[in-house]
């Protein structure tokens, strides 16, 4: 697993995908903290954290669109397939790979906290709620794009997939509401993303919420395995 961990990493930073996720989480979360938190004068980072969530909508597409499409596009899934790794040990290396790109983009949250904690004392259990909502999130949106990059071949499709799934995440609250069967409404609101993700960048840290990003990473990492077996 640790070797397709190295070799992902490799061809993330050995091309220019890596950075340019680099140049533009910065260049956007730096924006919200300059303009939430310096302009503003204020040590409440929580909105920064919350404009993360459309961030990373636009962001994740880019990072999976290729873990498993490009393997498949050209032939050499054939030579994981057989070599003396596991389906579970590929998957999780190439999801965890995606995780280490996410996570050194949002190391830059760490500088924005280190700035603030010059001119007050943060609330550093809020943070950490936080920055466990972030990656939760991220985590689950990024499980989501390893399973539609296995799907096809094409990293546009997979991109693009992705992207719709984002976006319908990101809309879902708007939808629910606009619906006027409450049974239907409330069902809808149940796998909201953002509602959920708010809790954490409100400062409550649910069991439930946890729960329920955990159990979303688990599915969808379990039916890109199945996805696998089944081609191989």
């Amino acid at each position: 697993m640790f070797a397709i961990i190295k070799r992902e990493l490799l061809s993330y930073f050995s091309s220019a995908v890596g950075y340019v996720v680099l140049f533009i989480f910065f260049l956007f979360s730096g924006f919200y903290f300059y303009a939430t938190c310096l302009m503003a004068n204020s040590a409440d980072m929580s909105y920064v954290f919350s404009n993360l969530f459309t961030v990373l909508i636009f962001l994740v597409p880019i990072v999976t669109m290729r873990l498993m499409s490009e393997e498949k596009k050209q032939k050499t899934d054939q030579l994981l397939f057989t070599s003396p790794v596991s389906l579970t040990s590929i998957v999780l290396g190439k999801y965890l790979s995606a995780m280490l790109v996410v996570s050194i983009c949002c190391s830059v949250v760490l500088v924005y906290i280190t700035i603030v904690s010059f001119f007050t004392v943060p609330n550093f259990g809020n943070l950490l709620g936080n920055i466990f909502g972030v990656f939760l999130f991220t985590g689950a949106f990024i499980a989501v794009g390893l399973f539609l990059s296995s799907i096809t071949e094409n990293q546009i499709i997979a991109a693009i997939s992705t992207f719709t799934v984002g976006v319908f995440v990101l809309l879902l609250d708007t939808i629910a509401k606009s619906i006027p069967l409450a049974s239907l409404s409330k069902a809808l609101l149940a796998f909201s993303f953002m509602q959920r993700y708010s809790d954490f960048t409100s400062g409550i840290l649910s069991l439930e919420n946890v729960l329920f990003f955990v159990s979303f990473i688990f599915v969808f990492l379990f039916l890109t395995v199945r996805l696998l077996a089944k081609r191989k």
